[in-house]
């Protein structure tokens, strides 16, 4: 096989004459390289508007200043734990972590099951969360032998949320939790709620 002419082949497959010094390779300067990157995502995403608001600590006082905003019943209980009936559900806002940056919104429904329907109640929240994101739904049994079902939303917030950021979450764990709890009420009616 005959050799390529060097003006053929790769720049970086072609001979140097001897003696000949390297070729200077000139660098992107850092603001060339700023510069190609905004062209890049302007061109693929769009223009970025400015935020008007910046992420800000999630604290009980957001999640109840959130609350009264949207006129729904709020409480802190003995505990310090700021909770609320959505749909005639219960409600509480937790944050943890070291940081108390993890919101989790833990909704409780209405009414308890018993003991024995437990296998039944576990299959219908394990089919729930093989095919929903949120809420987690799980079942807790108390000392009594009830059982209470429970949705779960938890997001890490360690940068903070803006205030819509916070009410779409907040909304987010209400809403899907009543999502939940409306289909555990379809398999479980209130015997209550209807004519005898």
């Amino acid at each position: 096989m005959a050799a390529q002419p060097d003006e053929h082949r790769p720049w970086w497959r072609r001979r140097r004459a001897s003696g000949d010094a390297p070729e200077p390779r000139m660098e992107p300067s850092d603001d060339e390289l700023h510069a190609n990157v905004t062209r890049l995502l302007a061109r693929e995403l769009g223009v970025a508007e400015s935020a008007t608001e910046h992420p800000r600590s999630v604290t009980p006082a957001r999640i109840a200043a959130w609350m009264a905003d949207n006129h729904f019943s709020y409480f802190v209980d003995n505990d310090g734990d700021l909770g609320g009936l959505w749909r005639g559900r219960l409600f509480y806002f937790f944050l943890f972590g070291e940081r108390a940056e993890i919101l989790q919104i833990r909704g409780q429904w209405h009414r308890e099951i018993a003991i024995e329907r437990l296998e039944e109640v576990l299959d219908l929240c394990n089919e729930w969360n093989a095919d929903r994101i949120w809420p987690k739904a799980y079942v807790r049994v108390r000392d009594n032998g009830r059982v209470h079902v429970v949705a779960e939303v938890a997001t890490d917030l360690e940068h903070g949320a803006t205030d819509a950021q916070l009410s779409q979450l907040l909304f987010c764990g209400l809403s899907t939790g009543s999502m939940f709890f409306d289909a555990i009420d379809e398999k479980y009616p209130d015997p209550a709620g209807s004519v005898p």
